[in-house]
């Protein structure tokens, strides 16, 4: 997680403006779509109570120092060119510990049908530009996410949820703050708004990048370099009321990022996220992404099924107009309208047609596959080409 953080630091950071309130309109994707905690916002901020706090659901503690950490991912690059990506909301305690994975009961799969079902699609589309993994498994990311920090939250524990609610509807929530709270971060502007823009020449000092975050931001945030390449940033707060609805109020981060103090590379993304190629490239090792309803929806196993659990890695040998393609456990071929792989099956010859951002699989020409329903869990489905089922869907090739 983070460096060391001492309790007596606390002391002397400014819960100065501006604050961030949840409840504010501007800030709300969707209200209908957001439970409400009831909790007040006008009391004591996280780690800087002088009391004991006995409504643990109305006050984030032990983790009250909250991280909003973003990356810059170049090779291979995700998200938009001119954007940082989301990596998450970590709850750090107040004294330099932090706890992780809290509630394995509540460790969700199938976050993408979680939030279409409880009405989250907005956040669920916001998220598959702006919460990516850099190996193009974005549902084992979100899952982790949630299962490692969103379950340590003690305002999100279910027995705080409005009587009635449904199974996951803290995740729910969980994920639509740490989204609402990204886009009042817009890391890239800020640096662009200082003359700081991705190169692959210029270099930067600690100093030059700090304060063109504090010029946006109001405070200096945590920045921390690969190879001396900038690569993720950390904004620190605390919280009045609940991380579904309360105030989080910016402070300075406690303690200084892994970047040294001159020197520093901003480098432009690659394009084409995961692998860095153009998207009417072939790689040669791919996952398999399943789009549905412009969203992504798990992908390709070794056996040729649509799954969100791990996806498999497939080697693709030819050009994108013509290539085979093999799992673990073989080749690739459609027989009878159905996608399989494994040993015995014959090797069928597919494409790659460019969408956009996306390169597609296509099967004698088509884009279009079908299966009998969306997986979520350990669900799978058989992937069939053309339309003659009742889930449509794409399928991206993403390099790995």
């Amino acid at each position: 997680m983070l460096t060391a953080f001492f309790a007596s630091s606390l002391a002397v950071l400014a819960l100065a403006s501006p604050v961030f309130d949840l409840t504010s309109p501007a800030d709300i994707l969707t209200r209908s779509d957001l439970i409400s905690s009831s909790c007040s916002t006008s009391g004591s901020a996280s780690c800087h109570n002088t009391t004991s706090q006995s409504n643990l659901c109305c006050f984030e503690s032990p983790g009250g120092l909250l991280l909003q950490t973003q990356f810059w991912d170049t090779n291979p690059s995700t998200g938009p060119s001119t954007s940082w990506t989301i990596h998450g909301l970590w709850p750090d305690n107040c004294d330099g510990t932090y706890e992780d994975t809290c509630d394995p009961s509540r460790a969700y799969t199938g976050i993408n049908t979680l939030l279409t079902n409880q009405g989250a699609s907005d956040t669920l589309s916001y998220m598959n530009t702006y919460w990516v993994d850099i190996n193009g498994q974005n549902e084992q990311f979100w899952e982790h996410e949630w299962s490692k920090h969103g379950t340590c939250m003690s305002t999100l524990k279910t027995s705080c949820l409005p009587s009635g609610s449904p199974k996951g509807a803290e995740a729910v929530a969980f994920f639509q703050t740490v989204v609402r709270l990204f886009k009042t971060l817009p890391t890239y502007t800020w640096l662009s708004n200082a003359g700081i823009t991705p190169s692959t020449s210029n270099t930067y000092t600690l100093s030059q990048l700090t304060s063109a975050i504090r010029a946006g931001y109001g405070h200096t945030p945590a920045l921390d370099c690969t190879s001396g390449a900038l690569n993720q940033i950390s904004y620190y707060y605390n919280l009045k009321g609940s991380i579904i609805d309360g105030t989080f109020v910016p402070i300075d981060a406690p303690s200084a990022g892994s970047c040294s103090s001159s020197g520093i590379k901003y480098t432009p993304k690659s394009g084409g996220g995961g692998g860095g190629t153009n998207p009417g490239d072939l790689p040669s090792k791919a996952h398999i992404q399943a789009i549905s309803g412009g969203s992504s929806v798990g992908g390709l196993l070794t056996a040729g099924t649509w799954s969100t659990q791990t996806l498999a890695t497939m080697t693709l040998s030819g050009t994108s107009s013509s290539f085979t393609m093999v799992s673990s456990k073989g080749n690739c071929g459609v027989s009878g309208g159905a996608l399989t792989c494994g040993s015995g099956v014959t090797a069928t010859t597919f494409s790659a047609v460019t969408s956009g951002s996306n390169l597609l699989l296509a099967s004698g020409g088509s884009t279009s596959f079908t299966s009998d329903g969306t997986p979520s869990g350990s669900t799978v489905y058989t992937v069939y080409t053309g339309s003659s089922h009742s889930q449509d869907f794409t399928l991206s090739i993403v390099s790995a």
